[in-house]
């Protein structure tokens, strides 16, 4: 049996007025607000985090940001701090996802100011790597994702790595209705935790949780998550509604009998 606990974390994106926010967390709260056995994180655009977190008060519920400065403060128009996150009482925060780098421009370098920034404030970053659809078909997959894990980690304490998340999102399987098979992700999960295992040892590299964010939906989450080294899901699309993102903390929560 796995060390790790499961992670369901739903990425809301540019979806969900705060009123709409809380009505989706009041009612995924009631489903599963008292579900212990998985972690569960919900990440609403930044103008929702406040009425999010309030509605999760007294739940299971962690609450997370899509995104963050690596400054603490400054001229940054349009930007929020960690400080800012750790206010409202966020626990974790997306960090290089795939949609920041293409349409953003963020590089390895910036992304991983905001990891150590991220774990300088106590926050839990959830670190995204993975490939885009042209590099996998050119056998680069492993090469782009270990560039992306060695530089997103660089500078990381070994006594706080077990505090970052890893999410393997193949950039071709998200919104496109594709997905890696259960063991092609498997593949690549178990080279990022032998890239763990390298940068900061068996022990820690064991702890760290690896989740897959490339369309996990309820018809193929049981098949991925009884992979060994697939822990949890960064989940998109399937996140917005509550049943459809409860069936799969349901299906984590079952992973932990397998």
């Amino acid at each position: 049996m796995s060390i790790r606990t499961p992670l369901i974390a739903g990425n809301w994106k540019m979806n969900k007025t705060a009123t709409e926010a809380t009505d989706l967390v009041k009612a995924i709260a009631a489903a599963v607000g008292t579900e212990s056995a998985v972690q569960i994180v919900l990440c609403p655009p930044f103008t929702a985090l406040s009425a999010v977190c309030a509605a999760a008060e007294g739940t299971h519920l962690a609450v997370g940001a899509q995104n963050m400065h690596d400054k603490t403060h400054g001229a940054f128009t349009g930007e929020v701090s960690a400080a800012m996150l750790r206010d409202l009482h966020v626990t974790h925060v997306i960090l290089g996802h795939s949609e920041r780098r293409a349409i953003f421009g963020e590089d390895d370098a910036f992304i991983n100011r905001k990891v150590n920034a991220a774990l300088a404030a106590s926050l839990k970053p959830i670190l995204c790597v993975g490939e885009l659809l042209a590099e996998r078909e050119a056998g680069t997959t492993n090469a782009v994702v270990k560039r992306q894990v060695e530089l997103g980690l660089a500078g990381v304490p070994a006594g706080k790595a077990e505090q970052v998340i890893i999410a393997y999102e193949p950039v071709w399987a998200i919104g496109t209705g594709k997905t890696a098979t259960p063991a092609m992700a498997q593949e690549v999960h178990a080279f990022i935790r032998s890239l763990l295992v390298t940068q900061f040892g068996a022990e820690t590299a064991g702890r760290v949780r690896i989740l897959y964010g490339g369309s996990m939906k309820p018809d193929n989450a049981d098949a991925l998550l009884a992979e060994h080294d697939i822990d949890g899901g960064l989940i998109g699309g399937a996140s917005l509604e509550a049943k459809s993102f409860v069936d799969l903390v349901q299906s984590a929560a079952k992973s932990l009998t397998r």
